[in-house]
């Protein structure tokens, strides 16, 4: 094992020979990693291009990001600039390495895309930026080779079960009715939560989103059956309108709640209260402002 870390070392020091050079496009590449830009892409896919879609793809990665949280406690590998000095960390990162979440959730977001829609094109993009985000992991010093095979591997296996699960879930699910839909949205997070390894902080969060974003749209689905399509303008004003309270819910309930115990309470509290919004709150106020039809 640490002939293998060694040899990763190397890889990085070659890449980081062209720091500081490379740094901005390698930057902007991990950004597109980062929480902050699913914050503002994955709403763009649900509330304004494809709401079916968009569902799809805000459980995928948020069931994504748990297991990723998981298996980095797991295997417990260090990141490269705490293995070797010679490392200059570019960019920031928590926890273990091993596996990528960069690189996991770029197979998932990106590869589900280009699977649900089929363009040529589309695979392009989403072959680029399954290599150019990985590839940037590596650049800014904090993920092994290593890392990102790993990554690779529970990416593919969880977009592939995904997309033969889920529809014969859904299926499933719509046959039992509204109550089985709701319980079932709660009740899948409980256990996450019940197998979440111990000292495991990041798991919570992703499973407090996955909580609250799965109930909102079974709420949606029933009470609000609110439609993505529409006039450009009026999908422009909902995105922009939606996003800006999000990141307002995001920032100020993390800025209110940042004196209040236990900490791990009022995180929960949050990303579930931001799942909520994201599946539910903005949808209905859509609706409600003319910005959206009902289906």
């Amino acid at each position: 094992m640490e002939s293998i870390l060694n040899w990763g070392i190397d890889v990085v020091l070659w890449f980081q020979q062209f720091s500081p050079a490379l740094d901005l496009p390698f930057k902007a590449l991990t950004f597109m990693g980062d929480e902050a830009f699913y914050l503002l892409f994955m709403p763009l896919i649900y509330w304004s291009i494809d709401r079916r879609t968009g569902a799809g793809l805000l459980i995928l990665v948020l069931f994504s990001a748990y297991l990723n949280a998981v298996a980095k406690v797991i295997a417990d590998q260090p990141r490269p600039f705490n293995y070797d000095p010679r490392i200059k960390p570019l960019g920031h990162a928590g926890g273990g390495g091993l596996p990528s979440g960069h690189t996991q959730n770029a197979v998932i977001i990106w590869g589900y895309l280009a699977v649900r829609y089929g363009k040529i094109f589309g695979w392009i993009i989403a072959g680029f930026l399954m290599i150019g985000i990985p590839l940037s992991r590596i650049y800014l010093g904090v993920h092994f080779p290593t890392d990102l095979v790993g990554g690779y591997l529970l990416g593919v296996l969880i977009l592939i079960l995904f997309l033969w699960l889920a529809p014969r879930l859904e299926k499933w699910l719509i046959q039992k009715g509204f109550a089985w839909q709701l319980v079932f949205s709660l009740v899948l997070p409980i256990l996450l939560i019940l197998l979440n390894p111990a000292g495991n902080r990041y798991a919570p969060s992703m499973v407090a989103a996955l909580m609250g974003v799965s109930a909102g749209i079974v709420l949606e689905r029933r009470f609000v059956r609110f439609s993505s399509d529409g006039l450009l303008w009026k999908r422009t004003i909902r995105y922009f309108l939606g996003v800006g309270l999000l990141f307002v819910l995001w920032g100020g309930l993390r800025i209110a709640f940042s004196t209040l115990e236990p900490a791990a309470w009022f995180r929960f509290t949050r990303y579930t209260l931001v799942g909520l919004w994201g599946g539910l709150g903005a949808p209905w106020l859509f609706v409600h402002l003319k910005l959206a039809r009902r289906e």
